[in-house]
């Protein structure tokens, strides 16, 4: 039997559920929930907020500082492919395993082989991660060209609904996709609910991740494919209107938090961040917790997540062997953690020199070093207020709404006997 995730809490069936929540309404009402759930021992808050997945930089280090300075906010691992985690058995441990103190964690994989996504899933279970994630959305090269997944799979709704089956079948957490809203020429809303409804119709698969851009597969970048294709945000809402059994997180383009519960008011079910997660992370994060699930402000600042990062940082130094994690790994999530402060280019410089110092082998030797170049009117001082955002950003889409989408049931018993 698989576990319901928080989003299938909302759903009709969700008293069924041995699981224990309890409601109390707040500002968003039905979509800021101040709600809590059981898994095993733990209690989670809905993914209202969750940081997206992100090659090379939500490493477990990174979830660690997040994790810090915000409770309650969802975080995705990197992407790991179904063969990587298959062909390291003997040390899934660098790849899989995490701090008990970073859940909600979801895990997401890639990947078109099916038996290698099966033997994936079973081998992550005993990681205990509370959700597994199928990338159907990354338009990279490597992924979506040579590798053959990611946005590549959007083409392929049955190979997707089978490799969801996969999963599910072999672990007792939710599962979900992350897609984008086409592929290329496949741009269109009702290809987009095609594909929606192939794969929930044909798998157990009721929540996805929605970047609100299509994915280009010309060769063009990661960074040129988050920049070229427009944002649709009307295809996300319209996506709430004509499937609402389902559940949807919108991702893409949403800056701060301010952002996030603009895109909740306007009916969002949960909200995905990525580069400002990472690049502003102490002005995104630090209000997470107050401003969207209305949980009181921990107070931190940020010397006082830095000893806490510390603590941690020099617990792992050095214990995969070889020399990792290294001091570069251990501070790059740390890298926006003084975005547009006093000091913060003069502590980046003294962190590329104290890089090359011998003397400086401990998380906390390299915090003294550099540390003082950031004012300690910076280091002690608690958030500040909540940063605006764009105030027009989802104003106008309940007017652009595609028209509905009309099922083509034909075409799922079709498919799903070829």
């Amino acid at each position: 039997m698989r576990r319901l995730s928080a989003l299938d809490l909302f759903s009709n069936n969700s008293i069924k559920s041995r699981r224990i929540i309890s409601i109390c309404a707040t500002k968003h009402q039905l979509h800021n929930i101040n709600t809590h759930f059981e898994m095993g021992a733990e209690q989670y808050r809905p993914p209202l907020f969750s940081v997206a997945p992100m090659m090379e930089w939500t490493d477990k280090h990174y979830r660690t500082v997040a994790r810090i300075i915000s409770k309650h906010a969802w975080l995705y691992t990197e992407m790991l492919a179904a063969e990587t985690i298959v062909y390291q058995q003997g040390n899934l441990d660098r790849f899989l395993a995490f701090p008990s103190e970073q859940h909600p964690i979801v895990l997401q994989i890639g990947g078109n082989n099916l038996d290698n996504i099966a033997k994936a899933t079973q081998l992550a279970n005993a990681y205990g991660f509370d959700e597994i994630n199928l990338n159907c959305g990354c338009p990279s090269a490597k992924v979506a060209g040579h590798g053959c997944f990611g946005a590549r799979l959007m083409l392929d709704p049955k190979f997707v609904s089978e490799a969801m089956s996969v999963i599910a079948a072999n672990t007792d957490v939710p599962v979900s996709v992350k897609c984008r809203i086409g592929v290329d020429d496949h741009d269109s809303y009702n290809e987009l609910c095609d594909f929606i409804y192939k794969v929930s119709s044909l798998s157990p698969t009721k929540h996805f991740i929605i970047h609100s851009r299509k994915a280009l597969l010309n060769g063009i970048s990661p960074a040129d494919n988050r920049r070229i294709p427009p944002l649709k945000y009307e295809y996300y809402y319209a996506l709430l209107r004509d499937f609402p059994d389902l559940r949807f997180t919108i991702n893409g383009g949403i800056d701060c938090v301010d952002e996030v519960n603009a895109a909740l008011r306007e009916g969002a079910h949960g909200v995905m961040v990525g580069r400002a997660a990472y690049n502003n992370l102490w002005n995104t994060l630090a209000h997470v917790d107050s401003a969207v699930y209305g949980e009181p402000s921990s107070g931190l600042t940020r010397r006082q997540v830095l000893e806490q990062y510390q603590v941690y940082g020099d617990a792992v130094l050095g214990t995969y062997g070889n020399n990792r994690p290294n001091m570069r790994e251990l501070i790059r999530p740390l890298s926006g953690f003084f975005y547009s402060e006093p000091g913060n280019s003069l502590w980046k410089r003294k962190a590329d020199a104290a890089f090359l110092k011998k003397n400086i082998t401990t998380v906390k030797s390299f915090f003294e070093e550099t540390l003082v170049a950031i004012p300690d009117a910076v280091l002690d001082s608690p958030v500040a207020e909540l940063p605006s955002g764009r105030k027009d950003l989802f104003t106008k889409v309940r007017g652009l709404l595609p028209p509905p989408y009309e099922t083509r049931t034909e075409d799922v018993v079709v498919n799903s006997q070829s």
